[in-house]
């Protein structure tokens, strides 16, 4: 069956593709909204080969493709296209009348138009007032990522196609400096850390000897596997030391030398307030990410009050542990922090058994969270540690989704590059957030939803939901029994209060115009994280302006949602059919899902 439904899938898709050239030979509006979505997806799929990769499930096709030796060509150009395409696409979505669109897709023209609205407003006023590179996210570091982790090896010719992309990164890198220099000549820069990472992290690329670059050492390893003869191994491991030579090294070197004489250019404070019309550019973000229209104030006055409440119970649970009350809560979580009973010994083998004890929870979690679900989803989901030339720089731990046809798992990636930033008690609720019920259990559902139109399924995605998804799963895992141990609870706690921080440190930021220092000072203070984690967090809220306030916005409106819908239904409120209303239909605007609920809620009554 599972065979059958990907062969009507990829029919579907090709037969999109006509309805996609018929539709452009006679300018007519394709036949519904849902087509005309789908077909521009198809579209941007088909430009993106990295997209194409990822889904996995095209790369069978790659005959009539071809994206498997290519990689995106992103310049000023493609910048002004993608401007001229949305606009476009809005006037179209526009002109469906939704008095005659079914209510399915009257909810998908609402969340397509205000994707859009937000989309052109960027381009159109600040295209350049991100950091493309930096140290959590640039190019230099997703694309490695991307050929070591995604680009798939299970045949000589995948593996042939891993050259030809790697041929590929002088060409790519290329155009991005084209997108840089334009950034120089409107003088916005990154502050000078992040410079600082970026170089540091070029110059280990480049100092990689020949048979330890990731590039190599993760290809040597999967041709290792395939039935090769030896002198075509041989072969194809001269052609990748080849390509990183004459290729991959020289494109990582154009963007060194760009960022060392650029370095004294490096913005001087922190916020995006500094940079032209900075503060709607701030509010702008704010949108997007929370799809709400707070304010930056409104977010920093709900920051502060959750931080009390959250503060408040960790309190009662430390003064019930016998922790003395002299302390702050902070200043007693960076304690433990430091406490060895709470530490994992720093021995040769110490990754490979923190991954293997959360792999214990994720099993142990799921288990219990088949109650609180009408259904968990098929993919599976694997631990493993953040590969080491990002470690340093990367959060405490993300997600990648699953392959749509199964051939690649979802992924639970804990970052152990401090043995601090694993304290046990802090593990469960990693899990929870990661795992399941978190983003695995969300991401994975969604791609096995079949009634998702391909726009509601890949066409749209906000961290509200996401984000906001997985904090409130640390909280029902809580309520599932699953942190019994007062201990673990401190560690839910600690990372809710992580996300109350986040709403009062980004705001304060961007908009109350903190410097890196004052904020890194809160956090500790408030938190008691680890030093390695609080300059890593407030260094990525800085590159990332609005994204970190999406966590607890979401969280706050899904709970929100629960307890109407409990005070509304009494007892006729099923945990199951709540959950089912925010997850069964793509990842909306939370302006969506308050609907949604309110239509379960008028059902059940």
């Amino acid at each position: 069956m599972r065979i059958l439904r990907y062969i009507a899938y990829l029919f579907g898709i090709i037969c999109l593709f006509g309805v996609m050239y018929l539709t452009n030979l006679f300018y007519m509006k394709p036949f519904s909204i849902d087509h005309y979505l789908a077909k521009n997806l198809i579209i941007d799929f088909s430009d993106t080969p990295e997209g194409l990769t990822y889904l996995g499930i095209v790369d069978r096709f790659n005959w009539a493709t071809g994206h498997l030796s290519k990689l995106s060509i992103t310049d000023l150009e493609e910048i002004s296209i993608d401007l001229m395409k949305a606009k476009e696409r809005k006037a179209m979505i526009e002109s469906y009348d939704s008095l005659k669109l079914s209510k399915d897709q009257q909810v998908t023209q609402r969340i397509a138009l205000f994707s859009l609205e937000n989309t052109i407003q960027e381009e159109e006023l600040f295209p350049f007032h991100s950091y493309p590179i930096n140290q959590i996210g640039g190019l230099h570091l997703n694309i490695v990522e991307f050929m070591t982790d995604i680009h798939p090896i299970r045949n000589i010719s995948e593996a042939k196609y891993y050259i030809d992309r790697l041929n590929l990164f002088d060409e790519v890198f290329e155009a991005n400096l084209e997108i840089l220099n334009e950034q120089r000549k409107q003088n916005i820069f990154p502050p000078e850390f992040v410079f600082n990472h970026v170089i540091r992290q070029l110059n280990e690329f480049l100092n990689y000897p020949n048979e330890e670059n990731p590039l190599f050492t993760v290809f040597l390893r999967k041709v290792e596997e395939l039935e090769v003869d030896l002198e075509d191994k041989n072969n194809l491991y001269k052609e990748v030391q080849l390509a990183i030579k004459e290729s991959v090294n020289p494109a990582f070197k154009s963007l060194l030398l760009f960022m060392e004489e650029t370095l004294p250019n490096a913005n001087k404070l922190h916020g995006v307030w500094s940079l032209p019309d900075g503060d709607k550019y701030y509010a702008l973000r704010l949108r997007s990410y929370t799809t709400t229209d707070y304010s930056a104030e409104d977010i920093h006055r709900i920051g502060l009050s959750e931080v009390a409440r959250i503060t408040l119970r960790m309190r009662q649970i430390l003064n019930s542990l016998g922790y003395t009350e002299e302390l702050s809560v902070g200043e007693l979580m960076n304690q433990m922090n430091e406490d060895p009973q709470f530490l994992y010994p720093d021995t040769p083998d110490r990754k490979d058994i923190v991954v293997r004890d959360y792999t214990e929870i994720v099993k142990e979690t799921e288990k219990v969270m088949k109650d609180y679900f009408f259904a968990l989803p098929k993919a599976k989901v694997e631990v493993r540690a953040v590969p080491e030339y990002s470690e340093e720089n990367q959060a405490g731990g993300y997600y990648m989704s699953p392959a749509l046809d199964g051939s690649r798992p979802g992924v639970f990636y804990a970052n152990l590059f401090d043995i601090k930033q694993t304290p046990t008690y802090s593990m469960r609720t990693l899990a929870f957030h990661e795992a399941i019920p978190g983003h695995h259990l969300q991401n994975a559902l969604s791609l096995e939803n079949d009634t998702l139109s391909l726009y509601r399924k890949f066409g749209y995605y906000t961290s509200a939901f996401g984000e906001g998804w997985a904090l409130y799963s640390e909280k029902l895992a809580v309520e599932a029994g699953l942190a019994e141990n007062l201990y673990d609870e401190l560690g839910v706690l600690q990372s809710e209060l992580f996300r109350a921080v986040r709403l009062v440190v980004d705001t304060g930021i961007h908009y109350k115009r903190w410097t890196r220092e004052e904020a890194m000072s809160y956090m500790k203070s408030i938190t008691g994280m680890s030093d390695t984690e609080v300059v890593t967090e407030i260094e990525r809220y800085i590159v990332w302006p609005g994204q970190a306030c999406s966590y607890k916005v979401g969280m706050l409106k899904i709970l929100e949602l629960r307890e109407r819908a409990k005070k509304e239904l009494g007892n006729k409120f099923d945990i199951r059919s709540f959950h089912s209303a925010v997850l069964d239909n793509g990842e909306p605007p939370l302006f969506i899902v308050e609907d949604f609920v309110e239509d379960m809620i008028n059902n059940l009554k």
